[in-house]
């Protein structure tokens, strides 16, 4: 009997051993993001160079679907590093997240600062319209000027908006009208313009392609993203209402329990202090840096932000529960 215990506890210290090791040897380090493809593209690719020996294996997930895949699996999960996920769905798992009060958060703008050591920044994602301009033009139909313009009949089946319950870009639209008119208008609202909707797509790059296809005319869309699509070729304009453009802010951090292995320090340590910033310089300006400031070809200047005061954890749980039962 005591000869099967031992051999039952070698046998679980080797599981363990291999989930982190192929069999050659070689690390594995799993991050779990809801990040665009691009942006997931470029990391990998950055990270595998820079980290030859070790197998960095990058997972994308909505981030509805990242918050309820990490709720169920906790800390027991196959995520190593959250590599990006939205504030108030960080504060909702904030028991998961390692320590990191090491780090250095002054070199931050004072918003971006989490109220908590359990994560870091990593984004500002600001919103805007996205139109495709020919898809407008060979229709005969306006610009539309105002979140009102967006109920005209004339747009039925022409509107591409992200699902408020599976993505943060759609969630951030419906807090910053809630925000600006009050909660009963703000939904009154959503319900009206439900009519002209193509889709409530799962994820916030969902508009922008439809436009890029030529399937949607006007999106509620990410503005690094349209101007990707822009700089790309596309015929797609940014326009932001008198509401202000919506925007939310994206942290990463170390599932608890994972920092004492040492690639996943190095793989999140490198993240933090060298890709963060590359991430901004070719892909996301928007500020997130005291010192330091980047710019795009197209990407829109002295942008007004909307009121997304009160975004948190319980508020956005709670407006969510409404919009599922709208």
């Amino acid at each position: 009997m005591k000869m099967k215990l031992v051999a039952l506890y070698l046998a679980l210290c080797l599981s363990i051993l291999l989930s982190a090791c192929t069999q050659s040897g070689i690390r594995t380090v799993v991050i779990y993001t809801s990040a665009e493809e691009n942006r997931r593209e470029a990391m990998q690719v950055d990270l595998n160079a820079r980290f030859p020996n070790y197998i960095i294996r990058i997972e994308y997930y909505s981030t509805g679907d990242l918050l309820t895949k990490l709720l169920s699996e906790g800390t027991d999960t196959e995520c190593d590093i959250i590599g990006e996920m939205e504030y108030a769905n960080l504060d909702r798992i904030i028991e998961l997240l390692a320590d990191l009060s090491a780090y250095n958060t002054s070199v931050y703008t004072a918003d971006m600062i989490p109220n908590e050591p359990r994560y870091l920044p990593w984004y500002r994602n600001g919103g805007c319209i996205a139109v495709n301009r020919i898809v407008l033009s060979e229709r005969g139909l306006p610009v539309p000027e105002s979140y009102a313009d967006l109920l005209n009949p004339v747009y039925q089946g022409l509107i591409s908006m992200p699902n408020p319950l599976s993505s943060g870009t759609g969630y951030m639209f419906l807090k910053s009208l809630v925000n600006a008119w009050g909660e009963q208008r703000a939904f009154e609202y959503f319900d009206a313009l439900s009519k002209n909707i193509l889709s409530f797509t799962s994820s916030g790059s969902g508009p922008v392609n439809a436009l890029k296809e030529g399937e949607a005319a006007i999106g509620f869309a990410m503005t690094a993203q349209t101007v990707g699509a822009i700089n790309d070729g596309f015929p797609l304009r940014i326009h932001f209402f008198e509401e202000g453009s919506p925007f939310s802010l994206y942290g990463i951090g170390i599932i608890k329990g994972k920092e004492i292995r040492r690639e996943v320090n190095e793989v999140f340590d490198y993240i933090v202090n060298v890709w963060t910033e590359m991430d901004k310089l070719l892909f996301c300006p928007e500020r997130i840096f005291n010192d330091r400031e980047f710019t795009l070809p197209n990407f829109p200047i002295n942008i007004r932000y909307a009121n997304m005061l009160n975004n948190t954890s319980e508020e956005k749980e709670r407006l969510l529960e409404r919009w599922t039962h709208r």
